[in-house]
């Protein structure tokens, strides 16, 4: 997995979550989570998704392995009061979570960020904690990117984070995206959401 620069956790609480909230609002829905559902955001970075869970009753995890993001996330945890979601500084590659733990398991904009290899441990491990017949979620690029201003944009953010972020960007493009990985992975797309050149995809783990 790639290693956030010193900057990650600025920039993902102030440019990239706020970037990010309406495809965050939509996820439970269309996922069909509901209160009461045990829910994993894997690669949680500053916790925005875990926390919307929480707020919707959900009880909620949320995992990465940079402990400067995940501080981030439990000072805003403890900022709103909240006690049904929890994180922990972890790999998405080895959960610490018994098989069947959770209804769901979601992982948003960090698929791209991991070397094709990853990906599917990644996937594995996220049908492996989740109940047959619960939900996965996964959010990320479109492939091909749609003839968009916004799909510019995030090849030139992409291009800019340069080394290995930029490589693994540009295997995930080659590789076909989310719709490859599922594909690959044994499952299908039950749900779409979109926003701009991004997809929410959810799909039953089966």
């Amino acid at each position: 997995m790639t290693k956030n620069p010193w900057w990650a956790p600025f920039v993902l609480s102030r440019i990239i979550e706020p970037l990010m909230r309406s495809l965050r609002i939509q996820t439970p829905e269309l996922a069909g989570m509901k209160a009461g559902d045990r829910a994993l955001d894997v690669c949680c970075g500053t916790g925005a998704l875990a926390l919307h869970y929480a707020r919707k009753g959900i009880f909620a995890a949320g995992i990465d392995q940079d402990p400067r993001v995940i501080q981030v996330a439990e000072k805003k945890r403890r900022k709103q009061g909240l006690m049904n979601v929890s994180f922990q500084v972890t790999s998405a590659q080895n959960l610490p979570f018994e098989d069947n733990f959770f209804d769901y398991a979601s992982i948003s904009m960090s698929l791209h960020e991991n070397e094709r290899a990853d990906r599917d441990i990644i996937i594995s491990e996220m049908k492996r904690v989740v109940k047959e017949g619960g939900g996965l979620v996964f959010i990320d690029y479109k492939v091909p990117f749609p003839p968009i201003p916004s799909s510019y944009t995030s090849k030139v953010v992409e291009l800019i984070a340069g080394g290995e972020h930029n490589r693994y960007f540009k295997d995930y493009i080659k590789q076909g995206g989310l719709d490859e990985l599922l594909k690959k992975n044994h499952l299908h797309a039950e749900k779409r959401g979109e926003l701009g050149p991004l997809w929410i995809i959810k799909t039953p783990n089966t």
